[in-house]
């Protein structure tokens, strides 16, 4: 057995204990906050069902599986088979234009697949040679420094999309440049295959410098143009399945065309040659005429021990940990409930209003409805006040008790119409309360929303953002609501505390890619693994899996 991080573990000396502890300092800091908010006659009442002894498997759970994270992180192996290497052979870099014209389809299926699969052709054809990937658009990317692995080379050009780089337009000078600084052997042939269609629309006399400066450091570019001089118009299809047209800033739809000039160009300026990517031979055409006759560099086979990862057993073992961790409640369930009241934390519960008894024709009364809700029967106390609202449309009062029901029973929808329709009573302390109520609501709303990823946060702060607007007419409408005052602050702070984390977000993210351009991958990735936070390790896991093969592969290289 052995670890190819071996160094991530001693994480396990930090990161279990630091979590145990902070989990403990956390049910302390819980209590005293529970202590703080609700009156200490409806603690035990709003709490009761909760188990300690659950609290207690569940914050295990989660500490045992970041204990086995970290050691799949370190990857344990088990056993190897013997490669044999053949180091004699080309360094080729292979260029993909990412950019959104290659989602032109005026060659079938469109132009970036069609260089995905000229790539991999390539890759085929080129086995004693070295390969390396870069991706551009308005900006260049090594997606995969030169290597004889395959399998890497294969992942990085299948992962190729128009959304590989943020940047839009196409850079060819940055494409070359960053390939040229791929180049790590000074003694060795330099190839840079170039994908595109052409059209930069950056600096397209800085494209035809940049390759006559790469010719002259000895690099030799072949370009592969995607595309007919006819052009076609562009489309793209949204996330709903709705496909449109792409439109420059002024409205009109952009058509692309391929530019052999340029291209013809900057093969022309480093002594290669242009092949339009036509057929099923252009990829065999530069391999045999282009790339076939260069002098290989020379080098000595070797045998590589290519060891058996076991990594997928921690992981596996932590994956069920926190599945049991997600869906053990800590709450058993519980067939009644305490009485309505209305306490200082956004937990707080909802106001009831008494109705007298009122002489309507209906199989419920008030009083049977407000026994029911007083015995913690919710769903049968809000079918009641909806039945008595029915009956009396005028009584908005009873509309109210209806929403505080449907909160209790935690249909939050039913209880967000409810009291957005008591929100328009004449009764300003009625209309004060209903805004009060509706707050908790929305916050609840927010709650429930909440999952460890960058969409559901924005749709929690948009539901918790209705609920300061409503917590704001509340405090309005009665200065002297503690209560709402409070709830209005909490919800800020909260919403607030979202702001800062998109900004650390923002702030790792520009660390990674400062040092990404700096060749400092294994940098990058200590940034945005030390970034401990679970919807950052979702916005970021398929950076961090990139950065992980691109450091494994340098890392490999450099032995």
């Amino acid at each position: 057995m052995r670890f190819e991080n071996p160094h991530l573990l001693w994480l396990l000396l930090v990161l279990p204990p630091a979590l145990a502890l902070f989990l403990w300092w956390a049910s302390g800091r819980r209590q005293q906050l529970l202590a703080q908010f609700i009156q200490v006659r409806l603690l035990s009442a709003l709490t009761v069902g909760i188990s300690p002894a659950r609290r207690k498997i569940r914050s295990g759970c989660l500490v045992l599986a970041v204990a086995l994270l970290i050691i799949a992180l370190a990857r344990p192996q088990y056993g190897f088979d013997l490669q044999r290497i053949e180091q004699r052979g080309l360094d080729i870099v292979v260029a993909v234009d990412t950019s959104k014209s290659m989602l032109a389809e005026d060659i079938a299926p469109d132009r970036l697949e069609r260089a995905r699969l000229a790539a991999l052709d390539l890759m085929q054809r080129a086995k004693p040679d070295r390969l390396g990937l870069v991706a551009f658009a308005g900006d260049a990317f090594l997606e995969c420094p030169l290597t004889f692995d395959d399998t890497a080379f294969q992942q990085c050009v299948r992962a190729l999309n128009v959304n590989t780089l943020p940047q839009g337009g196409t850079a060819v000078a940055t494409a070359i440049q960053t390939a040229q600084a791929a180049f790590k052997e000074s003694d060795h042939f330099k190839v840079l295959v170039l994908f595109t269609d052409g059209e930069d629309n950056v600096n397209s006399d800085g494209a035809l410098a940049a390759a006559q400066a790469a010719g002259k450091a000895g690099l030799k570019i072949f370009t592969i143009g995607l595309g007919t001089a006819e052009g076609t118009l562009l489309r793209i299809t949204d996330a709903n399945g709705n496909t449109d047209y792409i439109r420059d800033p002024d409205g009109n739809v952009v058509k692309s065309r391929l530019n052999e000039t340029l291209l013809r160009q900057i093969a022309a300026a480093t002594g290669g040659f242009y092949l339009p990517l036509r057929g099923a031979n252009t990829v065999e055409t530069l391999y045999e005429q282009g790339l076939a006759p260069l002098p290989k560099s020379e080098g000595e086979e070797r045998l590589v021990r290519r060891y058996h990862e076991q990594f997928q057993w921690p992981l596996a073992a932590a994956v069920l940990l926190l599945l049991a961790e997600m869906f053990l409640p800590e709450r058993k369930k519980s067939a009644v409930q305490s009485p309505p009241s209305k306490v200082k934390a956004p937990a707080v519960a909802v106001v009831l209003i008494g109705i007298l008894l009122l002489p309507i024709a209906a199989k419920a009364s008030p009083s049977s409805a407000l026994r029911e809700y007083r015995a913690g029967n919710y769903t049968n106390a809000l079918q009641a006040f909806e039945q008595l609202a029915q009956a009396n449309t005028n009584d908005l009062r009873l509309v109210f008790n209806a929403g505080a029901a449907a909160y209790r029973a935690t249909n939050f929808d039913a209880a967000q119409a409810d009291f957005q329709r008591v929100t328009l009573s004449p009764d300003l302390n009625l209309q004060q309360q209903a805004y009060y109520n509706l707050g908790n609501t929305f916050y609840r709303q927010g709650e429930l929303k909440f999952e460890p990823d960058t969409e559901s946060l924005d749709a929690m702060e948009e539901v918790w953002q209705q609920a300061v607007k409503s917590y704001g007419h509340a405090v309005e409408l009665d200065t002297n609501d503690s209560d709402a005052a409070y709830n209005l602050g909490f919800v800020k702070q909260q919403l607030g505390l979202i702001a800062e984390l998109r900004e650390a977000m923002r702030r790792a993210k520009a660390a990674a890619d400062d040092a990404v351009r700096r060749n400092e991958y294994h940098r990058a990735l200590e940034i945005l693994e030390g970034f401990n936070n679970p919807i950052a390790a979702k916005k970021f896991q398929d950076y961090i899996k990139k950065l992980k093969d691109i450091d494994a592969i340098v890392t490999a290289n450099q032995r």
